[in-house]
């Protein structure tokens, strides 16, 4: 088993919510990593919290605890339209701008295309004065008659949460500020100038929107959840992989959209290090979902991510995501054919073979009736029940005409061509060729399908990391505290440009010192990265750079973009946002060499649809560093369970880590 040390010998919990499991992994001091695992509560995320903490007899030790969360209450909230009820407040004559967004068809060719679900109700927009224009300068006041009709607007229309969007705000927020102070107390409040101070009103808009929409549902939950913790310090995931203070994050919502998943990322670059693993195509497959990314270096940051309908604006890491999950549910369409997911099980009732009510056959299910999973062998303290999973399969296996095991069967070829395609999407569409890399599955389920991942996009080496069952729990730990800022400046890059740019980084570096010495970081421990979105002028969209000066900017600019679209222009350069990463030192976790020694035997022996004979069953814990093991085999842990196809062997590495490759022929 691995274990973590830290010379300063914090009492650290990392806690990813996902949408059936609920992971723990808890740091504490130079003793080993424990990893925990419960069921989730979707109705109240902070119920399977709390009851993880008091399984890991941390009840009496709050007050030296420190939790670090990835939250999917956000999330979940947009991706299930349960926000509360949220006004719009813009200009005159704007109040249709989040229903027309960008007019791009997502069929371009489809003649009647569904009408667009509006963001925000025509009954819930206020149109008011205080438009400023492009220069910065004011095209129509906002006047006191104004600010009276608008109080007088929200006492009758009543709202949870109010969304103030302005044109040109990102240049002066004043008037956004005197409409924010307008507002009654207790109705949450999120302006586009403090959200997202940039270009392009339709996608400030609409993080402005979201931040709103879900905003008093986060803040809700992460004051019952600290309150439930009793003084224990609480922080949370951002999407861009940082970490906030809970009493700040409920303010910034619309960063905590890929809380999770971006403590996945951060744990698998950590983990990668440690397995001398660099370029790295990770999946984590959990429950519900899968999350698919490339990791080359740093984890990249994207400001064009998407949830659900809605473009986010804000940093995020770069990533995919697809409802493909152990949970995902199987079905015959119209047309005779198998399909699986998006829907989910979740975690209430669960797959079948959870024997908690579940009736439709899951991925899951599927894995346990080929003999790939163990059924006393399941992470969350389940026993799981071979006899609800038949039950759940054969009215599909029925319908298509198979055995219960070639339903089974199809139904895990199909989750895996659905993932398949999603890691194609972020390798081979970017133009990076995915047999270079190390596939690194992790997520509850991810290592049952590594293999036959690897071989689909024609790889060689995977890695199945130590505790990738809770590798997003992990990645919390590891996480720095920080802020990701930014600001319009749209102008000619040239020499002129450096005093402004100079300018907005300095202001920009001591709103992220102060916010982060409020947490108590001291300033000498920040790192700063400023970087630039430019673009060729004319252009509308920008590609970003490090700062480094003007002359090696742009040309990192020109390289950049002939990497991308496959050519430079003879065109000058332009400015468009200035931004800036504000970052603390991340807490320093090692693990500790697994013992060597007499190699470990098999716990037992499996049956497997497929092969002609019994495949080992190994116990994760007692692997020694070194070991191979040919496959098939199984190998099991209290958090997960990975399955070495034929034609693949394993090599247990001195950290515990299962580095996989194909065997030579």
């Amino acid at each position: 088993m691995a274990s973590a040390s830290n010379s300063s010998g914090p009492c650290l919990l990392g806690v990813d919510t996902g949408g059936t499991f609920t992971d723990f992994v808890l740091a504490d001091g130079g003793a080993a990593l424990r990893v925990h695992k419960v069921l989730s509560t979707p109705d109240a995320p902070e119920r399977a919290i709390l009851q993880g903490i008091a399984e890991l007899g941390l009840d009496g030790r709050l007050a030296e605890l420190t939790v670090v969360h990835g939250s999917t209450v956000a999330t979940n909230a947009v991706l299930e339209g349960k926000g509360v009820r949220t006004v719009l407040v813009t200009n005159r004559g704007f109040a249709d701008l989040l229903t027309l967004g960008r007019q791009a068809r997502p069929a371009l060719y489809d003649l009647q295309p569904p009408p667009v679900v509006s963001p925000v109700p025509r009954e819930l927009c206020f149109e008011t004065g205080g438009r400023l224009g492009a220069d910065g300068g004011v095209v129509e006041p906002l006047t006191e008659a104004d600010l009276a009709e608008f109080r007088a607007w929200l006492r009758e229309m009543g709202p949870e949460a109010v969304a103030i969007n302005l044109l040109f705000s990102y240049l002066d927020p004043s008037f956004e500020q005197q409409l924010a102070a307008a507002v009654p107390a207790g109705v949450f409040v999120s302006r586009s100038s403090a959200v997202l101070p940039e270009i392009r009103e339709y996608e400030r808009g609409i993080a402005t929107w979201l931040n709103a929409w879900v905003g008093p549902k986060v803040h809700g939950y992460l004051a019952r959840l600290a309150a439930g913790l009793h003084g224990a310090r609480l922080a949370v995931m951002q999407s861009s992989g940082e970490t906030i203070d809970a009493a700040g994050a409920g303010q910034s919502a619309v960063r905590l959209l890929l809380s999770g998943p971006a403590g996945g990322l951060a744990g698998a670059r950590a983990v990668g290090e440690s397995a001398g693993c660099d370029r790295l195509l990770t999946f984590d497959m959990g429950g519900t979902s899968t999350d698919v990314a490339l990791l080359e270096g740093e984890p990249r940051l994207t400001s064009e991510g998407r949830i659900g309908p809605w473009p986010v604006g804000v940093p995020m890491m770069e990533m995919h995501t697809i409802g493909a999950g152990g949970g995902s549910i199987a079905r015959v369409d119209a047309g005779g054919l198998l399909q699986v997911g998006p829907a989910s099980a979740g975690a209430a009732p669960g797959p079948a073979c959870y024997g908690r009510g579940g009736t439709v056959p899951t991925v899951t299910d599927a894995n346990l009736l080929l003999g790939r999973l163990r059924a006393d062998a399941f992470g969350g303290g389940l026993q799981l029940d071979a006899a609800a999973a038949r039950h759940a399969l054969a009215p599909l296996a029925q319908q298509l005409g198979l055995t219960l095991e070639e339903a089974a069967l199809g139904i895990v070829q199909v989750a895996n061509e659905h993932m398949a395609r999603a890691l194609r999407v972020v390798s081979v569409q970017r133009g990076v060729d995915p047999r270079g890399l190390t596939l690194v599955s992790f997520g509850g389920a991810g290592g049952l399908h590594v293999c036959a991942l690897a071989e689909a996009l024609g790889m060689s080496r995977a890695l199945v990391p130590i505790h990738g069952g809770v590798l997003s729990a992990l990645g919390m730990l590891v996480a720095p505290r920080g802020r990701q800022l930014s600001r319009t400046r749209v102008q000619p890059f040239d020499g002129a440009a450096v005093t402004a740019i100079e300018a907005e980084l300095e202001a920009m570096a001591a709103q992220g010192r102060a916010a982060l010495a409020a947490e108590g970081v001291a300033p000498e421990a920040l790192q700063l990265q400023p970087s630039l979105d430019l673009r060729y002028r004319g252009q509308a969209y920008t590609l970003n750079v490090p700062w480094a000066g003007v002359a090696a900017t742009e040309a990192a600019f020109h390289a950049a973009h002939a990497h991308r679209f496959g050519h430079r222009l003879a065109v000058a350069v332009e400015l468009v946002n200035v931004r800036l990463g504000v970052r603390a030192s991340a807490t320093a976790l090692r693990l500790t060499p697994i013992a060597d020694g007499v190699a470990a035997a098999p716990a037992t022996a499996a049956v497997i649809y497929g092969e002609d004979s019994p495949v080992p069953v190994w116990r994760r814990a007692e692997l020694r560093a070194g070991q191979e093991l040919a496959g098939p085999a199984l190998v099991t842990e209290p958090v997960a369970t990975s399955f070495i196809a034929r034609g693949w062997r394993g090599q247990v590495d001195c950290w515990g880590n299962l580095l996989l490759s194909v065997a030579a022929r």
